[in-house]
């Protein structure tokens, strides 16, 4: 008689549930512990499911008898327990990991510092628009184990953070796709920068010649860690400063993807998502559509009437003649940079939360040029106070979203622009980045 190979499973969100799901489905014996609240969705789920869980604990005698265990990315592997079980000789490994054995979907993965959830958006939506039978996954939709275990779809859009790829072995990425790479989550990599970029570079492990590789040829540190290897899949570089061979460029305000010497050509100005960083995301998303060979109109269209995601740049209303913009998301520095650098109007500014590890003066030149008000928004401001004092003339400090729009306001003028771009993670204040935003735009629609 087989022995039931028992699997435990670590936090109870939703990539923990939908890997518990899908260990459930395919006949294994489930635990799933979680040593805080699980939300009563997730309960919902998994009592459906008739799955064993527990919550506000770690009964380490039950995840100790697991043959495996699959790991939800916010818990670090430097956790004591995580640390144990690996002693114990105990495999660890990722939702997604853990979903790829299961499905022989082509899988599509994006990966970078910023712009992620806005690329796979993109791709899902050019793929949605050719009718292709797909499925969004990553940090954004429903987990890929979820999907795998209760949809079959033939394309997978994965959008991968930097601790998703730490959990992966043996799965592979037939399109990978790095956006860019800057300091980020510094603090879980002994803010050593190279543990980082290798953890990025990981989206390219297993792949083959037949598999492609999509990168920002303008990336130092991209540019930089190429030279040291060697790549099995197809590179398929995108520059806004230099004409590639195959790949995708810009040349006479016109994006230009060229594969197999058969060239997709469109305005700039005819993109949906309008900045520098976001031509990037474009590039990459057209260049991934034609290499699942996607007509030239199709991408076209996609590219010109893609909507932006909920709390990246998001306009949220004009009030008195100011707009007030979301960009909750924003939980690096680079990111802000990048929403600093977008802005055409002066800009009272929100920031703060949890801190990674910033430096703030990337943002300095941006600041000083475009910003007329601070509003801190954290617990801690002390960081950001002393970065920008001597800068900006009006920095207040704010402990709720409420009072964060409501000094906004008084600040700023018709004309002028409401910013809420943290550049910091939210868990001090808030449950993650999507309820502040939330908050933010109901004391918006308050005013």
């Amino acid at each position: 008689m087989n022995e039931v190979i028992k699997i435990a499973v670590l936090g109870g969100g939703e990539s923990g549930v939908g890997a518990a799901v899908l260990a459930k489905k395919k006949g294994f014996e489930v635990f799933l512990s979680d040593c805080g609240e699980i939300a009563e969705k997730y309960r919902n789920v998994l009592s459906h499911n008739e799955i064993d869980w527990e919550e506000n604990q770690h009964s380490e005698s039950k995840i100790f008898d697991a043959h495996e265990v699959i790991k939800s990315p916010g818990i670090s592997e430097k956790v004591p327990l995580i640390q144990k079980l690996k002693t114990a000789k105990i495999p660890v490994i990722s939702e997604i990991e853990f979903a790829g054995r299961f499905t022989d979907a082509c899988m599509i993965c994006v990966t970078g510092s910023n712009g992620k959830t806005t690329t796979t958006q993109l791709i899902y939506h050019i793929l949605k628009k050719a009718n292709f039978n797909v499925g969004i996954a990553g940090n954004v939709g429903k987990s890929l184990a979820l999907q795998v275990a209760d949809d079959n779809c033939d394309y997978y859009v994965v959008e991968l953070s930097s601790f998703q790829l730490d959990g992966m072995i043996e799965f592979k990425a037939n399109i990978a796709i790095l956006l860019n790479i800057t300091p980020d989550h510094l603090d879980r990599y002994e803010n050593e920068m190279q543990q980082y970029v290798d953890s990025k570079f990981r989206i390219i492990q297993n792949q083959t010649e037949n598999d492609h590789f999509i990168f920002w040829n303008d990336d130092p540190i991209i540019s930089k860690e190429l030279r040291k290897k060697q790549i099995q899949g197809k590179q398929l570089p995108f520059s806004s400063k230099s004409k590639v061979e195959e790949g995708a460029y810009i040349e006479n305000e016109q994006v230009v993807i060229n594969l197999n010497n058969n060239k997709t050509t469109m305005s700039i100005h005819d993109l949906a998502l309008q900045g520098k960083h976001n031509v990037q995301n474009s590039m990459a998303g057209g260049i991934a559509a034609r290499v699942l060979e996607i007509r030239k109109e199709i991408i076209r269209e996609s590219l010109s009437d893609f909507q932006n995601v909920e709390h990246r740049l998001e306009f949220v209303a004009r009030v008195h003649g100011i707009e007030f913009i979301n960009d909750s998301k924003a939980t690096n520095v680079n990111s802000t940079w990048y929403a600093l650098e977008s802005m055409s109007k002066p800009v009272v500014w929100i920031v703060g939360g949890v801190d990674k590890g910033n430096d703030y003066e990337l943002l300095n030149p941006l600041v000083n040029q475009k910003v007329k008000a601070i509003i801190c928004l954290g617990k801690d401001n002390s960081k950001i106070i002393e970065a920008f004092t001597g800068n900006v003339e009006n920095i207040v400090e704010a402990k709720s979203a409420m009072e964060a729009v409501g000094l906004s306001y008084q600040f700023a003028t018709k004309g002028e622009i409401v910013l809420l771009s943290p550049a910091c993670a939210s868990f001090d204040l808030f449950d993650d980045f999507e309820d502040r935003g939330n908050k933010f735009k109901s004391a918006v629609k308050a005013l």
